[in-house]
């Protein structure tokens, strides 16, 4: 369903007019299955969120090509409806002028959904993040960590997209959020047969919620492997990654 091949992007360095190069992914080539959770586990730094940034179209790769069911992620229209996101900080990630409603009901209006219909699924968004309808008219402000992260992620499901990018999206939660926003995470997966990229750090996250782990080093594939096999890892780096994050 989605497809990433021989991907690679570099940034300038020194300066707008510099013609030094960062390189920060290199032939990066892997697919994620149609109602799969696939992880992409990966130290800071090691281009996890800048590949977040190209399945969703907000950069192009310098090379390689990234398609959504056998077209472009380029194309807007590809990706509209179909191509989700949620990320780390929720607080940037909502407009400060607009209610929880105006905030979800704003990808269904992109889609020109009947504004009768777009009011009669906000309520029933709500109750699938685990909100209630009082929350309609409250602005970010007014809710805690937990909730905006809720908002965001009823937001994320309300176009019913086939696939979800996840970044880092639970690190910035307590723990004990974090636990409920995974089991919630699980449970619209199997309602919308929805896939999810899920990019994260940690470990525990990505074994709790993921059918497959690429492990990434230094912007490269370093091994992908079956989540239940984690602990089977081949390579030194993924031992030592895995170990590392695990006791962190």
């Amino acid at each position: 369903m989605l497809k990433v091949d021989g991907v690679g992007k570099s940034y300038n360095q020194g300066g707008l007019f510099s013609k030094q190069q960062q390189q920060i992914l290199s032939n990066v080539t892997f697919e994620c299955k149609q109602g799969e959770c696939l992880g992409i586990i990966g130290e800071s730094g090691s281009g996890k969120s800048t590949l977040g940034r190209l399945i969703l179209g907000i950069e192009r790769p310098d090379r390689g090509v990234i398609q959504f069911e056998g077209r472009s992620v380029s194309d807007r229209r590809v990706r509209i409806g179909n191509i989700s996101a949620v990320f780390q900080n929720y607080t940037s990630s909502m407009n400060p002028f607009l209610t929880v409603e105006d905030a979800i009901m704003e990808p269904m209006q992109a889609l020109k959904k009947s504004e009768q219909d777009i009011a009669g699924k906000v309520d029933l968004l709500l109750t699938q993040v685990g909100l209630d309808s009082t929350y309609r008219s409250k602005y970010p402000h007014e809710l805690s960590g937990g909730e905006a992260q809720r908002v965001c992620i009823a937001r994320a499901i309300s176009t019913a997209p086939r696939c979800i990018v996840f970044d880092e999206a639970i690190s910035s939660l307590d723990v004990s959020v974090q636990i409920q926003v995974l089991q919630l995470l699980k449970e619209l997966k199997d309602i919308y047969k929805m896939s999810y990229v899920f990019i994260t750090h940690d470990i525990q996250a990505a074994a709790y919620i993921c059918d497959r782990v690429i492990i990434f080093r230094a912007g490269q594939i370093e091994e992908v492997i079956p989540t239940e096999q984690l602990k089977d890892v081949q390579s030194d780096y993924a031992k030592k990654l895995l170990k590392h994050l695990i006791t962190f």
